[in-house]
């Protein structure tokens, strides 16, 4: 098992731009780890406070992950912080090793951790 994170920024706190958002960060990491939707145990979505307008949860069901268990909680309100983010911590099946694990960080998000992102 590996735990996989991703994260991305949307725009404005508007539905649409969350959900269309977080299938494509579900879709890239999906991709960019060669996994099945079959080969998730379980995802965290965090967003951060200023997301209200939907759950990441309703776009991850939309796009297969009917019975994965999922998760969606809020960021603690740090000052200062990136505005507006919708992050992921999956947990998969996989025999890919650590160091092969691709961390997904899209749109604005991608600034929040160079040291990981791909």
């Amino acid at each position: 098992m590996r735990a996989i994170r991703g994260a991305t920024q949307v725009d404005a706190d508007e539905r649409d731009l969350v959900l269309a958002a977080t299938a494509e960060l579900v879709a890239e990491v999906l991709a960019r780890n060669e996994l099945l939707v079959s080969d998730v145990i379980s995802v965290l979505f965090t967003t951060t406070p200023d997301l209200t307008s939907e759950f990441p949860a309703v776009a991850a069901r939309k796009v297969g992950f009917e019975d994965v268990p999922l998760l969606c909680a809020s960021e603690i309100d740090v000052p200062g912080a990136m505005p507006r983010v919708i992050r992921l911590l999956a947990h998969a099946d996989t025999t890919r090793p650590r160091h092969l694990i691709r961390h997904v960080y899209l749109r604005g998000a991608a600034r929040l951790r160079h040291d990981i992102a791909q």
